[in-house]
């Protein structure tokens, strides 16, 4: 009850005629309040840290759980991609080898005179490098029978060599008004694969054939 009365009759504009217990309370009242203000702005930031780090958490979460299902798949995507290319090694050891280019285009030649074929042009243009194959155009000029053009491409189909023609500007036109021949005349084009030191670019590095040739002539 005494210091209820001295607080009430405490002198705000005489602080130091305050009575010693008085003193003492308020100091430690005062002590408090900072110390409490201090603690408060301390956890708020710690809070904020807490909230921060916390979704920081959940985004490393996220990306853990999208590079484990990445990772998953991966062994199975580069097993197909080894099969793709597998494959693609194995149809290019079917196209002509640059050494055996040569041979063909007399073999495509001589197919097409065994097939009683009139070949009037048959002239092999420069090679076309490309990613890992190359272009070989040739122009020709061929006239004969539909029959007799039936038995050229079939025997150009069974030469050792997988063999693909592909037509540019092709026309087949009738010799004569009234003949049964035709005339084949335009540019068809053969292809054949890279060997290894023709820097074939980037992807015939990866998918031209390592293994020797098998078949074909030698």
């Amino acid at each position: 009850m005494k210091f209820l009365d001295e607080l009430r009759s405490l002198d705000r504009n005489n602080i130091g005629g305050w009575p010693r217990s008085v003193k003492i309370f308020f100091t430690a009242l005062v002590f408090l309040v900072v110390a409490f203000l201090g603690w408060y702005l301390k956890i708020s930031d710690q809070q904020d840290e807490l909230t921060t780090l916390a979704a920081k958490e959940d985004q490393l979460k996220q990306e853990f759980s999208q590079k484990q299902s990445k990772a998953i798949n991966l062994d199975a995507l580069q097993q197909q991609l080894d099969e793709m290319q597998d494959m693609l090694r194995q149809l290019l050891r079917q196209l002509p080898s640059r050494t055996e280019m040569p041979e063909l285009l007399v073999d495509i030649s001589q197919t097409a005179l065994s097939a009683g074929l009139e070949t009037e042009l048959f002239q092999p243009g420069a090679e076309i490098p490309k990613d890992f194959y190359a272009e070989k155009p040739i122009q020709l000029k061929m006239i004969g029978t539909y029959h007799q053009f039936g038995t050229f491409i079939s025997g150009v189909a069974s030469l050792p060599r997988v063999v693909i023609l592909t037509m540019h500007d092709v026309s087949l036109t009738p010799k004569d008004k009234d003949s049964h021949q035709l005339v084949l005349q335009g540019t068809v084009k053969t292809y054949r694969y890279l060997e290894d030191d023709e820097g074939g670019g980037k992807d015939a590095k990866l998918a031209k054939p390592t293994a020797g040739k098998s078949g074909g002539k030698p």
